[in-house]
Parts: C-alpha cells; structure tokens; sequence
C-alpha cells in the first residue's frame, strides 16, 4: 500500500496526512451540529480551534517523550508528524487542558462542554485510525492470511498488512470498528440522557479505555515504562474516571428525582 496521496516536484501528500485532516473535519461536523443544538455553536466553534492546534501538538510530544531516543540524532525530525508517531493519548491530554482553561474562561461547564466533545472524538479517532493502514504502523503481532481471510476482513486490508511478505493483524481496524460502534452508542446515549450531564463524557472514557486497554496489547508498537504498556496504564485510568463521573451523573439524577417526590 503506497503511503504517499499525491506528489509533484518537491510536494508530496501522504495519506497519513489525509485520513487525519478528514478525521479532524468529521469531527467538527458533530460537534458544530451538537454544538447548535445546544444553543453554544460560537463558543464551540473558538474552542474547537485551539483544540486542533494543541491536540496534534500534545499527541506528538506524547510520543517523542517515550520515544526520544529515535529523534535525539535528529531533531528537527519531531517537526515530520505526516510520517507518523501522533499518540491519541497526549491529544485527549492536552486537549482536556485546553478544555479546561476555556470553559472556564467562558464560564461554561466543563462537563457539559465534554459531553458534546467526546462525540467528535470518537468519530475523529474512527477516521483517523486509517492513518495508521496506509503508514504499516499501529498493527497487531504475525498472523496466518488465513486467519484474516477468516474474520471476513476485506481483501485490500488482508493485502495492506503484508509487509515484507509478513501478514499482520490490523489493530487498527479493529480500533476503528470499536470507536465507530462507540459513536453509534453515544449517539443513543445523548439522545436518551441529554438532560443528565456526565453520562456521554463517562460513557467515552469507559468504552474507549477498554477496548484499548486489550487493543494495545495485540499491539508490536506499543510505547512503554519499563516492563508496563503506557498506554494500557492510561486506559486504566480512564476506565476508572469514566466510572467515577457515571457514579456523580447518577447519583445527581438520583437527587433530583428525589426532590421532586
């Protein structure tokens, strides 16, 4: 599968690039229409624009942290985010900063501001994910191409994980899928609970800390502390702050409920 989308002369595209800027305006797309409905477009609209701009910014520098000693021979290599090595986790990190700062220099609330951020997020990672398909990064451990052929996965992805006539799993189809069917709930979720803030925010952190926590480890490119998988350390904390502000949302709707008895 070639990496690169368009070249002419000294200009070169790579898919890479593409898949993060379509995820990058899908995302946008739910978080300006859930944005209006919420009566809050313009204030979403300035937030959204620092997010993007930090966002890559703490993805990269979350990566080159752990892995320093590629870029330490060169530096300027940390500026080549089209070759790849962009880690969610610093995204969702630094845009929790950001986020944090500006509901607050707004006045808004910051779970409130979430609620409606996470639905973009999840679609953004789905996208996105296909970044790491046309980069041969991001997959699983050596597979048997009957294996794949047996998951009913399509052809051009079977094909897409041979490299160097080795075939390997595609995790990030697998996390793809996952954020995709995440959206859809959350989507559902909103809609059922729109009134109980909390529940989308906790909702996300909960689905996506799982399935990475056990994605990450089907994973040969995993970055890590020691003997432990970042990224499963960070799932974990996720899943457990998902848990903490679902326990919060409800035992607020169990409030409310109760005073008006």
């Amino acid at each position: 599968m070639d990496r690169v989308f368009f070249s002419m002369g000294p200009i070169t595209i790579y898919w890479y690039s593409i898949m993060i800027l379509l995820a990058v305006i899908a995302g946008m797309i739910v978080v300006s229409i859930a944005s209006k409905k919420s009566n809050m477009k313009e204030y979403f609209d300035n937030l959204i624009f620092y997010l993007i701009i930090f966002g890559v910014i703490g993805a990269r520098l979350y990566y080159v942290i752990f892995e320093f000693d590629s870029y330490k021979g060169n530096l300027l290599d940390i500026l080549k985010v089209w070759e790849g090595g962009l880690a969610i986790y610093g995204g969702i990190i630094a845009g929790l900063i950001v986020t944090i700062f500006f509901a607050k220099k707004y006045k808004q609330k910051f779970i409130k501001t979430t609620d409606i951020l996470v639905l973009g997020l999840i679609l953004a990672q789905a996208i996105g994910r296909w970044g790491n398909f046309f980069n041969h990064e991001a997959h699983g451990g050596a597979v048997a191409r009957s294996v794949l052929a047996n998951l009913h996965i399509p052809k051009f992805i079977i094909e897409g994980m041979n490299i160097e006539g080795i075939y390997y799993h595609p995790t990030f189809l697998y996390e793809s899928l996952w954020c995709l069917l995440g959206f859809i709930i959350l989507l559902v979720v909103r809609k059922m609970t729109k009134k109980k803030e909390g529940i989308t925010t906790g909702g996300y952190f909960i689905w996506y800390g799982v399935g990475r926590f056990f994605l990450e480890g089907l994973r040969t490119d995993s970055l890590y502390v020691g003997s432990l998988r970042i990224s499963q350390v960070v799932s974990i904390v996720m899943v457990v702050v998902g848990i903490v502000i679902l326990s919060i949302s409800i035992g607020k709707k169990e409030e409310i409920e109760d005073s008006g008895e």
